[in-house]
C-alpha cells in the first residue's frame, strides 16, 4: 500500500487508512514504533508501551551507572 507525505501544520506525516487502523486495532492518539532493519528495510507497528517504559529505566540505570558498568566490563 502506497500512502504520501503530507505537510500537517509545521510537521510532515502520513495519512494511514482507516480499514488498516482497524486491523492494526489502533486509533488516533495511539503510539507507534519506527525501526529499521539491519537489510535497511523500515517497519512501523504499534508500540509496546511496557517495552518503552523498561527501556526508559535501563536507558536511566545506565547513564547514572556509566563508570562503573565500565569497570565491570574491563
Amino acid at each position: 500500500m502506497n500512502v504520501t507525505i503530507r505537510k500537517i501544520g509545521n510537521s510532515e506525516g502520513i495519512i494511514i487508512p482507516k480499514e488498516v487502523l482497524n486491523k492494526l486495532g489502533l486509533k488516533a492518539g495511539d503510539s507507534l514504533e519506527i525501526s529499521e532493519s539491519t537489510a535497511g528495510e523500515w517497519s512501523i507497528r504499534a508500540a509496546d508501551e511496557d517495552f518503552s517504559r523498561q527501556l526508559q529505566h535501563a536507558e536511566r540505570f545506565m547513564d547514572k551507572y556509566k563508570t562503573a558498568l565500565k569497570k565491570l566490563a574491563e
